[in-house]
């Protein structure tokens, strides 16, 4: 029979995996920072996308448009988030946006 080994780490392995662990955990923290300054900035475009629509008079959604952003995020996805996780990562942006949209051409921006 095959000797057992003992599998669990060592207790200096769990210091440098949860400071690992740590590291990783602040670096992301700083991506969700970056990442919201991102998503405000282009909600403020879509606010303002809005305000010209109104003065258009022309229709908040647009489909050819959120069809081509789609097309383009995902041919332009360098992974690893497959094509379809950042089709739907984009599809819920455009939503809020849209919605932004809709509430600055009707001129009731929150």
């Amino acid at each position: 029979m095959a000797e057992e080994r003992d599998v669990t780490a060592s207790a200096g392995d769990k210091e440098r995996a949860a400071g690992e662990l740590s590291s990783w955990r602040a670096r992301i923290d700083v991506i969700d920072g970056q990442l919201m300054r991102l998503l405000n900035s282009r909600s403020a475009c879509a606010v303002e996308i809005g305000r010209v629509k109104r003065k258009l008079a022309l229709p908040v959604y647009s489909p050819e448009r959120e069809a081509a952003i789609l097309e383009r995020v995902s041919r332009e996805n360098p992974g690893p988030l497959d094509s379809t996780a950042v089709r739907r990562v984009f599809e819920r942006i455009i939503d809020e946006s849209r919605r932004l949209e809709r509430l600055a051409a009707e001129g009731t921006e929150e």
